[in-house]
């Protein structure tokens, strides 16, 4: 059964897919964002907002969201010990 987290803006995600929620500013992770542009990898659910956090999923697709990793990763979590 799959479960879901609000990525912000009525976007949802499968918590199955996730593999790491990390923060937009450091270089790699820009790198990472640049090459799933150029691959059709990518999906902004950022709304027109300033990317904050950003989801890698187990298919290589990359999610930009304008909440923080933080506040993402609370709701996964919040999300994991409700299934338990």
């Amino acid at each position: 059964m799959s479960h879901f987290i609000n990525i912000g803006y009525g976007n949802i995600v499968s918590t199955d897919r996730i593999v790491a929620i990390v923060a937009a500013e450091s270089a790699p992770i820009k790198r990472l964002i640049n090459k799933a542009k150029e691959n059709s990898e990518l999906i902004d659910a950022t709304q027109g907002r300033k990317t904050r956090g950003v989801i890698i999923t187990d298919n290589h697709q990359v999610i930009l969201s304008a909440l923080q990793p933080e506040t993402m990763a609370s709701r996964l979590m919040t999300s994991k010990e409700e299934r338990s």
